[in-house]
Parts: C-alpha cells; structure tokens; sequence
C-alpha cells in the first residue's frame, strides 16, 4: 500500500463532498505543522473534545490516530445524509484549543505568544491549529476502507515513535487487536457498517 497522503502543506481548499454510505478520512494540523501534540495532556484533551463532538455533531468513529502536529479520523455520519464536517471539526478542535490556551496562560508559556498571531490591525487570535477544514477523503468500499484503517493505524510506526501500531496509546489500534486492552478514556469506536467492512 502506498503510504503518500497530503501531510504536507496545509490545503486551504478543500470541498467536502458526500454521498450516503461514504466514510470519512479526514486529516487536519497543528498550527505551520509545529510539533504541539507531544504530551499526553494535550492528547488527552483532544481526545475529550472528540468524544462529545462526535454525538453532538451526528458523527461516529471509526478509526483515529494523534500525531505530533497532525489527526487522522475515520467518521461516518450517524444520518446517512447528513455530514457536516465543518460541525464536527469546530466541536473538536475549539475546546481543545481552549483548555490549551488556558494551559499555556497559567503557566506564562512563551509558546503563548508563538501561537498568537496578529489577523489585522488591532485584533489577534490564538492558533493551535492550522486554519481551514484540512483533508477529506471519501471511502465507499472495504477495501479502501481497510487501507485507510491499516494506514492510519502505521502512522506512528513510519514516524519511529514505537515498534508496533498497538504501541502508540494515542490511536485505535488495540481496538483492532483482539489481545491487547483498549483505554477506557479512548474516544468511542462505533461498528462500521456491514457494506464497508468485511471483517
């Protein structure tokens, strides 16, 4: 399997489109891809804020990872019709932002002011993650859908951050592993439905 995905530069364009039935494989990053999801603190928070955004925006989960300076999720909507991926990632990524932004304040953080940048005269705002939607791939058969999984999954055995996928805490992996314990403060898997998974 090919492992070339747009991690790249960020893409300030990107049109989400859907069709009922498709899975979701959405990639988004930290602010310039700077490495600000090194501590488990602030993948804890992360992790948080996707578990409440999922049922308040109608979305599920399928498959996620937390690298250093960037996510990949596998969603699906709830209502097959309906997928606003907008929805879903405000609701993740603003808490998130915000319980971080309270961190680097209490503490006096220089990273503070790294992250604050100047949107016009007079007016300045906090970036912990890259602006705009990020990257959006639409999956409609299992096969792409296990690629996508087994993909997301190897990420940070690519990067050198541990030797097996079930290694890395910070992803859905062990929930593929029948022997290996998942976290209970993962975000929550939901089955993915019998038409893209063939499992």
């Amino acid at each position: 399997m090919s492992t070339s995905r747009p991690d790249g530069p960020h893409r300030k364009r990107v049109k989400h489109v859907h069709e009922p039935g498709d899975l979701h494989e959405l990639t988004f990053s930290t602010y310039r891809r700077k490495p600000l999801l090194t501590n488990d603190r602030w993948r804890g928070y992360f992790c948080d804020a996707l578990a409440e955004a999922l049922p308040a925006a109608g979305w599920q989960l399928a498959a996620w990872v937390v690298m250093p300076e960037h996510v990949h999720l596998l969603v699906w909507p709830v209502e097959p019709t309906d997928a606003d991926v907008p929805g879903l990632l405000r609701r993740t990524k603003r808490p998130c932002s915000l319980r971080i932004k309270d961190d680097l304040t209490a503490a006096g953080s220089r990273l503070l002011d790294d992250l604050t940048v100047r949107e016009r005269p007079g007016r300045t705002a906090f970036r912990f993650w890259q602006e705009g939607p990020g990257y959006d791939r639409n999956l409609r058969t299992p096969a792409a859908v296990r690629a996508a999984i087994d993909y997301i999954h190897a990420n940070p055995v690519r990067r050198g951050l541990v030797n097996r996928p079930t290694d890395w805490v910070w992803s859905s992996a062990r929930a593929f592993a029948p022997d290996v314990p998942a976290t209970a403060d993962d975000p929550p898997l939901t089955p993915l439905p019998p038409h893209l998974w063939d499992g």
